[in-house]
């Protein structure tokens, strides 16, 4: 049986930082999360005989793809590169930071942001010359980093809408100016606590994507149940391919694979949290589906 939301919400808060909500309870806002080491180019490797669905003919040139973002990017790193790698023969870079969100990503924030500065988006994109930056925040609400300004959704939600909007802007910007990288935004799965917050969230990324030629990855979706994208569930029905791959349908006698543990109903890792981040340890296939859709993406616009 699933423990009480609070139990969740405020284990998910305090292990893992900065990717809920207020209403979820105080945030660990008295000491910032541990520091990642510096991000370090992935070589490009030929794809294995026995390749996951991401894998497809391969284009003719190999793309380059810069992976940023919060926890949720922090677990992820190390399976979308080998889906990339696997699929795409990409040349990967992940410098995901836990705890932050897009202002932090931002040249001229100094002090005020969990980002180095030769971390920054737009010095990564100099640095590095990518075809693709792919950004997954869940859209950090309740002010953990101080480039937010203390700005909050639980406290202005319009505020915090108007904020997010301009650093999207801001930091599609500075991508822009420091090289030919294609955006590529991560919509989020489904939130229990402020399920509109995320669907709003993600409303401006699909609207800047359209409005500016950059990309979509709804990998949100691969994580929801059918006809209910903002329903969030713990179990959906396992894949095929999960089916047919040892410890992704963790349920197999009832044919269900799980999301998310009993204790974080945000992250998708299936491993216990530890207090310094790190990339999940083991299969996990919500993880794996959030993968995949960012790959079929790329793919997908050459």
């Amino acid at each position: 049986m699933r423990k009480p939301w609070i139990v969740g919400v405020l284990l998910a808060a305090v292990l893992l930082g900065a990717c809920g909500d207020p209403a979820s309870g105080p945030g660990p806002q008295a000491a910032p999360p541990a520091k990642v080491p510096r991000a370090s180019v992935t070589t490009q490797q030929r794809a294995p005989a026995s390749a996951s669905p991401s894998a497809a003919p391969v284009k003719a040139e190999a793309p380059t793809v810069l992976y940023l973002g919060d926890s949720l990017a922090m677990e992820a790193q190390q399976v979308l590169g080998a889906e990339l790698r696997r699929g795409l023969r990409a040349t990967y870079t992940s410098a995901p930071y836990s705890g932050t969100t897009l202002c932090d990503y931002l040249e001229g924030t100094g002090e005020r942001s969990l980002v180095p500065d030769a971390d920054k988006a737009a010095a990564l994109v100099r640095r590095l010359r990518p075809d693709f930056v792919v950004l997954q925040f869940w859209g950090n609400a309740w002010g953990y980093t101080p480039c937010m300004d203390g700005i909050t959704h639980d406290a202005a939600p319009q505020r915090y809408f108007e904020r997010y909007a301009a650093d999207m802007k801001r930091l599609a910007d500075q991508i822009a100016g420091a090289g030919e990288a294609r955006i590529v935004w991560v919509l989020q799965g489904p939130d229990p606590i402020t399920p509109d917050r995320v669907r709003r969230v993600n409303a401006l990324y699909a609207e800047r994507a359209a409005a500016s030629g950059e990309l979509v990855a709804d990998a949100g979706r691969a994580v929801s149940a059918a006809g209910a994208r903002y329903s969030w569930v713990q179990y959906l029905p396992c894949t095929a391919y999960e089916r047919a791959h040892g410890g992704y349908c963790t349920q197999p006698g009832r044919d269900r694979t799980a999301l998310h543990r009993d204790d974080d109903y945000l992250h998708f890792c299936l491993a216990p949290t530890t207090s310094t981040p790190k990339p999940c340890p083991v299969r996990s296939p919500g993880i794996l589906r959030i993968a995949q859709e960012i790959t079929r993406v790329i793919r997908e616009h050459p």
